[in-house]
């Protein structure tokens, strides 16, 4: 009980970067210590930080496509020049966001309807951050058009 607590207390003091390499640490160390063995702390150490690294990251881009499908979703209601407030509530209810978008231009080809458009993250006290992307209509809806996140405030995806 005592380890799992203090696996907990790792992960929530390390942050999202450095959780991996705590939890694998952490793991590691008790795994080491309960076998009395280095080469065996050390590998359960390395896999359970591949592993964790995995989790963290399918995590944050399942929340960054949630977000992204939320600003998404709003801004193809919207006509040129239009603006409105967008949020999105993740089902564990951490860095739920919302902020504001506008659509700065329509771009009319013949493969897709696409918008280019802007859009806020609010985050309080300090003023809100601006980013710009572009969406596309598909048979499921306004969808995200780029392959990568497009923004530094999704960066820890492509580490």
């Amino acid at each position: 009980m005592r380890a799992a607590a203090g696996l907990v207390l790792l992960v929530l003091l390390g942050g999202c970067r450095e959780a991996a390499q705590l939890t694998g640490l952490a793991t590691g160390g008790v795994a080491g210590a309960a076998t009395a063995s280095p080469a065996v702390g050390f590998a359960v150490a390395l896999g359970v930080q591949v592993a964790a690294d995995e989790i963290f990251k399918r995590v944050g881009r399942s929340r960054q496509h949630t977000e992204q499908n939320a600003i998404a979703a709003v801004a193809g209601a919207l006509p040129e020049g239009g603006t409105a407030p967008w949020v999105v509530h993740h089902t564990i209810p951490i860095g739920n966001e919302d902020g504001e978008v506008q659509v700065v231009r329509l771009i009319a080809n013949p493969l897709a309807e696409c918008r280019e458009i802007v859009f806020s993250v609010a985050d309080p006290p300090k003023p809100a951050a601006w980013y710009a992307t572009s969406i596309c209509r598909d048979r499921g809806g306004w969808q995200w058009a780029l392959a990568e996140p497009a923004v530094p405030r999704w960066g820890f995806l492509k580490q």
